[in-house]
């Protein structure tokens, strides 16, 4: 069996396209998408003490490759249990019982990753 294919043509509007992409600083408002993260978290979560509430923080990591907002919750119990998690995936009692989890990470979230998304294809179609 043979196998061939022809291309006719250049890659030129792929290739200004790319350099385009490459200048272009997409991650500008990644700062103000961390604090309105923080602020739709800490309003999402369920209030006991208040402390998880306002323990919701961010960290913007960069790198050659890539660039990426991590929320982070910062109440453990005990040294080791995770709050924020406990509350949305749920956990264990101390004394056998289950504590059903409550999803308010992700409807908190989602609106911040829909607005990236969107900005991020306005800006790439104006490339």
């Amino acid at each position: 069996m043979k196998i061939s294919f022809r291309q006719k043509g250049d890659f030129k509007k792929t290739e200004r396209f790319l350099k385009k992409a490459e200048k272009a600083d997409l991650w500008d408002r990644l700062e103000e998408y961390g604090r309105e993260g923080v602020e739709a978290l800490a309003m999402a979560t369920p209030v006991d003490s208040g402390l998880t509430a306002d323990s919701w923080s961010y960290e913007i990591r960069k790198s050659a490759d890539d660039c990426a907002i991590y929320w982070t919750n910062s109440n453990e119990k005990d040294g080791w249990f995770n709050v924020a998690i406990g509350i949305q995936m749920g956990h264990g009692t101390g004394t056998g019982g289950w504590v059903e989890g409550i999803d308010y990470i992700n409807p908190a979230i989602q609106p911040i990753f829909e607005r990236i998304a969107e900005e991020v294809w306005r800006e790439i179609q104006h490339w």
